[in-house]
């Protein structure tokens, strides 16, 4: 049977996940593609190079963002969210990127008190582009087999 996802289920898979979709639309095309993120306070953090993606979430801001966890056919959870979406530049990308960077460090490693590459100004690659997703609505359901 499928039932609804609670809350505090919904916020511990978008804070454990590692990859998710976005899904954004343009002049009546839509196009969905998977990204290594990190979350933190409500908002889903990635970066990405210029490409059709970002064309389209600057011309449509409005994005929905899915992740799920599939154990098999009968045992799996699901997340779909829908936001905004917000380019980030200077400190507020760096800051973004260091959130991600520590996501995607192995757990010894992880200090958040560490300098770390993306800490430091002007290292963000040229024609990066680290934006984040302000997630104002969630749902989330699952299937677990008994």
């Amino acid at each position: 049977m499928i039932a609804v996802l609670p809350d505090d289920e919904i916020e511990r898979m978008l804070s454990q996940e590692f990859v998710g979709h976005v899904a954004c639309s343009a002049d009546g095309r839509p196009y969905v593609v998977p990204v290594a993120y990190a979350y933190h306070d409500g908002c889903v953090y990635s970066h990405t190079t210029e490409g059709l993606k970002v064309r389209i979430m600057r011309r449509n801001p409005n994005v929905c963002f899915e992740v799920d966890r599939i154990q098999n056919e009968v045992n799996w959870r699901s997340v779909v969210a829908r936001g905004t979406f917000e380019e980030l530049r200077g400190e507020a990308a760096e800051d973004a990127m260091r959130l991600i960077l520590l996501k995607f460090l192995p757990a010894k490693m992880r200090d958040p008190a560490a300098e770390l590459p993306a800490s430091r100004p002007g290292v963000l690659e040229k024609g990066s582009v680290v934006y984040r997703i302000r997630l104002t609505e969630r749902t989330g359901r699952f299937q677990q087999a008994a």
